[in-house]
């Protein structure tokens, strides 16, 4: 009888318990040696086989020397488009860092507000178009953009207390909004048409990002947003401050052209697929629709929004007296301005 040789386990089998991989006559470890020092043999079973060195810490430092894209940073501090940066230049908004090329620096419409931000503290970049491409991710940036601490959002009772600073106030609330492009037109629209702030939701919705900013163009400068965690308990909260809720759905009973929009104003408006949810067409002291005839069943939510603000505004008007607007003759006016200070008839 032949005494056989016992075999003997790899180490790496009786450390780690992990079965080798065998190619040809050469066993190699999965698992990397841990002592200092040691030096991994390439696999040199395939022909012309390189080792490349690491470079990932120099790549990694290269690049956080740069801005990161606006997808990688979720929009959030980063604006463009002459007419976002100059509104938020005329409004002396604390800006971090401004990149534009030569052509518009010494334009007149710049010029004398980026001498007066530098003086704050922003950092001037004169930089090429090719520049700006790389910080917008190619967006159309128009020759300038400017990076700004993220939007400071109001609370809803200061919301209520700035909007009640004017007679029948209008606060749009927006349901569930998700694209950027529909929120930045609501918001240009509401700023346009008179309204007095919007509200919007902090859980599943858009918040005021850049691109928010950039479709806006400058409205928020000039227009306060309050972001709460449930939306159904502000329009509750909205309500016992005096506020008529108005919610536009697509099956509503009643054409918004039949609703008399009066008293303090809130008009909600749907998310872009799904509309007003049930909780919130509960909240609703009305819900109001917009007639169509064609074949599409919906309209965007910001044509919808847009397209009611303007209703809500041309009411308000219809009922109000603009005599700066009205041509009168001299004998007309006096007739007029007696009527209705109680001191006239159609006979004086």
């Amino acid at each position: 009888m032949i005494n056989k040789p016992r075999p003997t386990k790899n180490s790496s089998e009786i450390n780690g318990k992990i079965s080798p991989v065998k190619k040809g006559k050469r066993v190699i470890s999965r698992r990397p040696s841990s002592k200092p020092g040691a030096k991994v043999i390439p696999n040199t079973t395939q022909s012309g086989a390189k080792v490349i060195p690491n470079t990932l810490k120099r790549q990694n430092r290269d690049v956080s020397e740069f801005i990161a894209p606006i997808g990688d940073q979720e929009d959030v501090d980063l604006i463009y488009g002459r007419h976002s940066v100059l509104s938020a230049l005329e409004s002396e908004r604390n800006l971090n860092r401004l990149w534009i090329v030569s052509r518009l620096r010494y334009d007149h419409r710049f010029h004398s507000l980026i001498l007066r931000a530098k003086e704050n503290g922003t950092i001037i970049d004169e930089v090429e178009p090719k520049r700006l491409d790389q910080i917008t991710s190619s967006a159309n940036h128009q020759g300038v953009a400017a990076q700004i601490a993220p939007h400071a959002y109001l609370s809803l009772s200061d919301l209520i207390e700035r909007a009640k600073s004017v007679s029948d106030p209008v606060i749009v609330a927006a349901d569930g909004i998700e694209d950027p492009h529909n929120l930045g037109s609501i918001i240009r629209s509401a700023e346009a048409l008179g309204a007095q702030g919007l509200l919007i939701p902090q859980r599943r919705a858009v918040g005021i990002t850049s691109t928010v900013m950039k479709v806006a163009a400058g409205a928020l400068e000039n227009f306060p947003v309050a972001r709460v965690v449930n939306l159904h308990r502000a329009l509750e909260e909205l309500k016992a401050a005096g506020f008529w809720i108005y919610g536009t759905a697509a099956n509503a009973s009643e054409p918004i052209h039949t609703v008399n929009f009066s008293g303090p104003t809130v008009l909600v408006v749907g998310s872009e697929g799904e509309g007003l949810g049930i909780l919130t067409q509960r909240c609703c002291d009305f819900l109001v629709s917009i007639p169509l005839q064609g074949k599409t069943p919906s309209l965007n939510a910001s044509v919808a929004a847009g397209m009611a603000l303007y209703e809500i505004y041309r009411q308000r008007w219809v009922n109000t007296l603009h005599f700066d607007k009205l041509k009168f003759t001299p004998g007309e006016a006096s007739l007029v301005k007696g009527r209705f200070n109680g001191r006239g008839s159609a006979n004086s």
